[in-house]
Order: C-alpha cells, then structure tokens, then sequence
C-alpha cells in the first residue's frame, strides 16, 4: 500500500427485509485494521452504519465478520496484509440471522450455553483444599482461551448447512464440554447430552473450526475427537460396560 493511496471499503448494508454492498473510500495510515477503516467511515460517510466492537485489542470477540470471504475479528486484520488489488470487502457473518449491516443475531449461541450443566465440584481433600496435577492445568487452559468470538460457529457446516442445528451445539460448546469433562474437580456425567442434545456426532471434524479461531484453539484436535473417543468408551467398549455392571459405577 503506498502512501498517499485511499482504500475502497465494499460493506454490506442492509436488513434481514434485504441490502446490497456499498462503496467507500478511506484514507489509510501505518498500521490500521479493518475496524479502524469501518469507523473512520462511520464518522465521515455513513453515520449509520451498524458496526458491533468493544475492546479493539483481540480479546472480546465483538467484532467478527467475513473481510473478503474470510471470517476474521476486524480489529485483529490489518489492511497491509490485504491483497492491494480491488475492494476490501465487509460482510456480516453469514451463518446466524442479520438485524443490520454488519450485526448478527448471535442468541442461539446463548440459548445452547444454557442447556450445558455447570462446573460440579466433588469434595475436597481432607485437609480442605483441592489439588490437580500441571498437565491437567494445561490441557484445561486451551480451552479457556475462548473469547466466543463465535467464528468457529460461523464457519461450521452443521450449523451452516444441515436442519440438524436444534440438536447441535457446535465447536464452541464442543470445548466447553471438553473443559468439564477433563477437569479433574468435575463429577458431573454429560456423556448423554455430548452424544443427543450437543450432538456430537454430526461433526465430522474438517477443522474448518480451528482454522478460523483467532486464539489457536486446537478446537478439533484437543477438543472435539477427545470427546468422541470418550463417547465411545462410555457407550460402546464392552471392557466398560462389564466393569460398570461389576461395581456400580457410571463414571
């Protein structure tokens, strides 16, 4: 980008009802992103333009959307690293329903939360406190990185594509459920709701979830084929079943 050069935004403006893209020029500075782009065209040229952020630093997740195809956090994607050739273009993301311009309505991603138990800690140690080994720390703290930027809930096919989303909860969920299923505290059995009401089954792990993820969350590879070998183990390994049946035990 040289200097002097103006940038052509190509923003998708509109409602559910309809819209189209619309064009507007920017003047660029070192170091700007694409949010940075959007504003300074919401303060001169289209005050309003419906535009969610909140901390500009990464770590909120408000601001998603597809910035030439691509679902990124616009705050995070800085136009130098955009092709110089054509438009930079903006658009909401396309999986959940538009209320306007670049603004999604994300609820449902709310709505499933709510369907997964909390944390169930057992009791403590008899000395009245808890311990868990580093690794376990580790392998938990991944998942905790999380700032439900809901990316990788944009790009997922299932939730995209297929009538099955009602009974899906998607990669988001998926390591939140991978979070309390592997903590060592946790005495909670969610292995019913991983498989039906989540389920887990319909992902057929492309990884399109992780490659999106802002946080390089190894959603798929830590997450989600942890929790399918798991299910598996519970409701297929016939070694399980016959230890259960022998001591009572379901987890």
């Amino acid at each position: 980008m040289k200097a002097g050069d103006k940038v052509t935004l190509r923003v998708w403006r509109g409602t559910r009802a309809g819209g189209a893209f619309q064009e507007y020029e920017v003047e660029p500075a070192p170091g700007m992103v694409v949010l940075d782009a959007l504003r300074q065209a919401q303060a001169a040229q289209a005050p309003d333009l419906a535009i969610r952020w909140n901390c500009k630093a990464g770590k909120c997740g408000s601001c998603s959307a597809e910035v030439n195809g691509r679902p990124v956090l616009t705050c995070m994607t800085r136009l130098e690293e955009l092709p110089e050739e054509g438009p930079v273009t903006v658009a909401p993301m396309k999986t959940f329903p538009l209320i306007k311009d670049l603004v999604t309505d994300v609820s449902w991603n709310y709505a499933k939360a709510k369907e997964i138990p909390p944390f169930a800690p057992g009791p403590k140690d008899p000395d009245g406190k808890r311990r868990m080994y580093q690794e376990d720390v580790e392998r938990i703290q991944e998942f905790r990185k999380c700032i439900e930027c809901f990316l990788c809930q944009n790009v997922c096919h299932v939730i995209r594509d297929h009538p099955e989303k009602p009974a899906f909860s998607g990669p988001r969920f998926f390591i939140h459920l991978a979070n309390l299923d592997m903590h060592p505290w946790d005495t909670a059995d969610r292995t019913a709701l991983i498989r039906e009401q989540a389920g887990l089954g319909f992902c057929n792990i492309t990884k399109c979830c992780s490659d999106v993820c802002p946080e390089k969350i190894h959603i798929t590879d830590n997450g989600i084929i942890p929790l399918k070998e798991r299910v598996v183990d519970n409701y297929y390994d016939p070694i399980l079943w016959l230890w259960r049946k022998v001591t009572g035990r379901t987890k």
